[in-house]
């Protein structure tokens, strides 16, 4: 199977009851490069415009976009624009010897795991629990493969618990999510974290995006695709198995990354600060992820 291009358009516009003086923001929209995948053009378009504005790199290779907006406002609109292009994962990463061997011996250790070493962490407050050990329990059982915990795991999630948006905030703690057994995606990839770190294993927070096919005959829709997220283990290989519990698959070349952290936190979409009077403000996000076979632009 070839790589895939796709064209990504991710809006965010905030509208306040008052004027807003001055606006900082910081996000991660711009995808990443990696082995699998290249980002061959991105930019960022703000309305108003920025009066100072930069990018850098985090200790984890992410890219973000810092602007300040000084320009009065009653609505700020942030437009993330991408071409990237996605090839399949390669046979051995799901079907060679560190998927097959037994998920014991992907816990880092030694000077090749010491990278990796921080991501079997618990967070602050923790998210390893009793509860999650439970949960956890019946997948890893001693010497099976690492693949079939991983897919085990990921179908229990999506068989235990309901997708429900608005059901929970960015805040809501894996423990909470146990027990409503209702979330949405980065619900479900934190716990599915929780679960793999409370097994000694290193696993990653990924944000980004997900292409959806349209139902055969119907014509793709624009704009009601979604921000995505989903957890990565590490392997001694050096390589990362994505899954995804929200949709009881593994990771293929439908899915975009823009950032990977420790936690949500890590690598939000935006996040910002704002001066004003305003009382009350509205925030609308669309997302389309589209298949592209245009020429690629000059960024």
């Amino acid at each position: 199977m070839t790589a895939r291009r796709y064209a990504v358009t991710h809006r965010t516009e905030y509208q306040y009851s008052d004027v807003v003086t001055s606006s900082y923001g910081r996000g991660f929209l711009t995808p990443r490069d990696s082995a699998r995948q290249r980002c061959l053009f991105h930019e960022l378009v703000l309305d108003p415009a920025a009066a100072d504005s930069s990018t850098s790199r985090d200790g984890y290779g992410n890219l973000s976009s810092y602007f300040h907006i000084t320009a009065p406002h009653r609505t700020l609109s942030i437009t993330s624009r991408s071409i990237v292009e996605v090839a399949p994962p390669a046979a051995e990463v799901y079907d060679g010897p560190s998927a097959r061997a037994p998920w014991e011996i992907a816990r880092p250790v030694g000077p090749d795991g010491a990278l990796a070493a921080e991501f079997t962490l618990d967070l602050d407050p923790p998210e390893i629990t009793d509860a999650v050990r439970e949960y956890a329990a019946p997948t890893f059982t001693p010497g099976r493969p690492l693949i079939e915990a991983l897919g085990d795991l990921t179908s229990r999630i999506y068989a235990d618990f309901t997708y429900r948006s608005g059901s929970t905030t960015v805040s809501t703690q894996v423990g909470e999510v146990l027990s409503a057994r209702e979330g949405v995606c980065q619900d479900f990839a934190r716990l599915a974290i929780a679960c793999l770190r409370a097994n000694g294993l290193a696993a990653s927070y990924v944000s980004g995006y997900l292409a959806t096919d349209p139902p055969p005959g119907k014509e793709r829709m624009v704009g009601i695709d979604a921000t995505h997220a989903w957890a990565s283990v590490w392997t001694p290989q050096n390589m990362w198995l994505g899954l995804d519990p929200t949709n009881d698959q593994m990771v293929d070349e439908r899915y975009i990354t823009v950032g990977y952290g420790r936690d949500y936190a890590d690598v939000p979409p935006l996040r910002g600060i704002i001066y004003t009077d305003s009382d009350s403000s509205v925030i609308d996000v669309s997302v389309d992820v589209a298949p592209y076979e245009g020429e690629l632009l000059n960024a």
